[in-house]
């Protein structure tokens, strides 16, 4: 306390000082607070491959949640090689503090500062928000508050940053609304250096901020959303949504025509601390073709387009040798999917694997093909496998368009326990459209199905067999065949559970995990708001709600107070049937996706009816020609 009192003093002293001198000072503060923190590898920066922080425009990449999963984004990594290679850009990093150290900040009264230089938030020219979860928005307030930013973007001015946001949730930020100058739609390689110059451009010119969100809005794929006013009906539906200003009616996602040549980190940060995903990972392609009803990566990703596979070689020897990482992860959507999936795993094998760097797949199909490619690249240790039947009945995959069979679950548990693995994993929803109890039990017996096949082959050799079930609950999204589906009433999940858990009883051997219906119930809600939420978010925040995807910190009583004080109707959102008439809040915000195809796809859903995927022809969704770009497979 009398090095604080000392460091108070001097700042009397000497008057206002720049955040470079108050930086200086507070140094002697921040080390005292890092020896008091559980985890102070999350604030100290400087890790391998450290970008130097240089340049008159200063951006701060905001990730709102800790240092481990903020630190696991590739959006994140890629984003920060292409701004730290633009001329004058200073590019920064921020993470959510966890609470030991919020509660550190607020005691010293010292604001949130960057991984590199420990630059305030405040004195950053933008602030760019990934939005990955909608359970992290009371998050980015907590973010915004510790850093000295204001909350609302009227409260700013030519002094503040900008604060822009993107990622999944930007294609419906509309509960966020009030609190983000500008939201980016699509795929950030291009549009970032564009508003990095469309601001620059503004502070040489001196115009207002007005003007400077009246320039993003001409951006393609920018959305600014002070530019568009709301009306609503009686019933609470909205009645219309209205540019204002000159900004256009629709804004249309950014993509990234090809990925060949596609910016792409080659030697990215490695963290002193152990993080989500520790380890190189190559983006093989980004899209999906398969058309599950209920995803929404699967529809504002698309069009597919590959990586080509000389590329990715290149990658992996420049990664593997800036990283030092003993494990390559091949990411996608659906990473056996990729066009040239068996050729690319033996040359990375070949080129590896005597140097003891591993070669994984985080998703995998339901299939004979993806345990083979399995085998092939887990010869030295078999942890585990883990695939998505989604549902336990045929009649309900069919509705989700799952494309996928029992014959095809059980074949490939076949292929997997016959060529030595012994844990598998399978996930599972409920509460989708259409469900009924039998589905529900439907769970169980495929499960103890996929068991039998396990301990059969066990006989055979040595160990048990370890079977888990991870089950959600159904969050109807944005951009989906799903998007005007209720979501089950919490009451209704939890008899769907207990009726599972009843079923699962009969075999004890198998572990079930379920996701809370409370958890669940709050990301509807804000998946599908809008910006009348926002008074909610700011309420919830306000009452201590942040961290709100980690279990230990999430307070659902809290939550629905907030409603009940800003007069919110949770279940208006979360639990109600849209019509194929009314505007969604996200009607003006374009993933390429027709609506009229969505809606064709939710009625398809409720007569069984498969989509084929669309590598075999067009399916006519649209997406194609409104971007103006098409599916694209690797050496094509």
């Amino acid at each position: 306390m009398y090095a604080e009192a000392a460091i108070c003093g001097i700042i009397l002293e000497k008057g206002p000082l720049s955040w470079r001198e108050r930086i200086l000072i507070d140094q002697k503060m921040w080390d005292a607070i890092l020896s008091r923190v559980e985890k102070p590898a999350r604030y100290i920066g400087g890790e391998w491959n450290q970008t130097p922080s240089e340049g008159d425009l200063a951006v701060c990449l905001a990730f709102p949640d800790v240092y481990e999963v903020g630190m696991s984004h590739l959006g994140l990594k890629i984003l920060y090689q292409i701004l730290s290679q633009k001329p004058g850009v200073a590019v920064e990093r921020a993470f959510a503090p966890w609470l030991d150290m919020e509660r550190e900040l607020q005691a010293a009264n010292l604001p949130l500062v960057s991984m590199e230089s420990h630059r305030p938030l405040a004195e950053f020219q933008i602030l760019g928000f990934t939005l990955q979860y909608e359970l992290s928005y009371t998050n980015v307030l907590q973010m915004l508050s510790l850093g000295k930013v204001p909350l609302f973007t009227e409260e700013r001015t030519e002094k503040h940053p900008l604060v822009i946001a993107g990622g999944p949730c930007a294609f419906n930020p509309e509960p966020l609304a009030p609190f983000l100058d500008a939201v980016v739609l699509g795929e950030g390689e291009d549009v970032i250096c564009e508003i990095v110059d469309c601001y620059r451009k503004w502070q040489e010119d001196g115009f207002s901020r007005g003007e400077l969100l009246m320039a993003l809005a001409k951006i393609p794929g920018v959305y600014v959303p002070s530019l568009y006013n709301f009306t609503y009906r009686a019933d609470g539906t909205i009645e219309a949504i209205q540019p204002t200003g000159g900004a256009p009616g629709t804004i249309t996602k950014r993509v990234v025509e090809d990925l060949a040549g596609a910016p792409y980190p080659e030697n990215w940060l490695v963290p002193y601390t152990e993080i989500v995903h520790d380890r190189v990972m190559l983006e093989i392609m980004r899209g999906c073709t398969r058309g599950c009803r209920f995803c929404q990566a699967g529809g504002i990703y698309r069009p597919l387009r590959e990586r080509p596979q000389s590329e990715l070689l290149d990658l992996a020897e420049k990664l593997v040798s800036s990283t030092g990482y003993d494990e390559i992860s091949l990411a996608s959507l659906s990473s056996s999917d990729y066009s040239k999936i068996a050729e690319l795993t033996r040359a990375l094998l070949a080129k590896y694997g005597e140097m003891g760097v591993g070669v994984s797949l985080p998703s995998l199909r339901t299939d004979k093909f993806a345990i083979e490619l399995a085998q092939s690249i887990e010869k030295v240790r078999k942890t585990g496998l883990t695939f998505a039947p989604e549902a336990g009945s045929q009649r309900l995959r069919d509705v989700i368009n799952k494309g996928v069979t029992e014959d095809d679950l059980l074949t490939t548990a076949h292929a997997a326990f016959s060529t030595g693995w012994r844990r598998l994993k399978l996930y599972f929803m409920i509460g989708l459209p259409t469900e009924t109890d039998e589905d529900v039990q439907a769970i169980g017996e495929l499960a103890r199905k996929v068991l039998a096949i396990g301990r059969e082959h066990a006989k055979r050799g040595k160990g048990g067999v370890e079977l888990s079930l991870s089950v959600s609950t159904f969050v109807p999204k944005p951009q989906t065949p799903f998007q005007w589906e209720p979501q089950p009433l919490r009451e209704e999940i939890r008899r769907r559970q207990k009726l599972l858990r009843d079923e699962m009883s009969k075999t004890r051997s198998i572990k079930l995990s379920l996701h809370e219906p409370e958890d669940s119930f709050l990301e509807a809600v804000l998946a599908r708001g809008d910006r009348r939420l926002a008074s909610a978010i700011l309420a919830a925040w306000q009452a201590g709600c942040h961290f709100d995807s980690w279990s230990e910190q999430f307070s659902f009583r809290t939550w629905l107070e907030a409603f009940q004080k800003t007069g919110v109707d949770p279940a208006f959102y979360a639990n109600r049937q849209r019509q194929e008439t009314e505007i969604l809040p996200w009607d003006h915000l374009k993933s390429g996706l027709k609506k009229s195809f969505l809606w064709q796809e939710r009625l398809r859903a409720y007569r069984g009816e498969l989509t084929a995927d669309c590598r075999g022809g067009c399916r006519g969704c649209g997406v194609c020609p409104e971007l103006g770009v098409a599916n694209h497979l690797a050496g094509e």
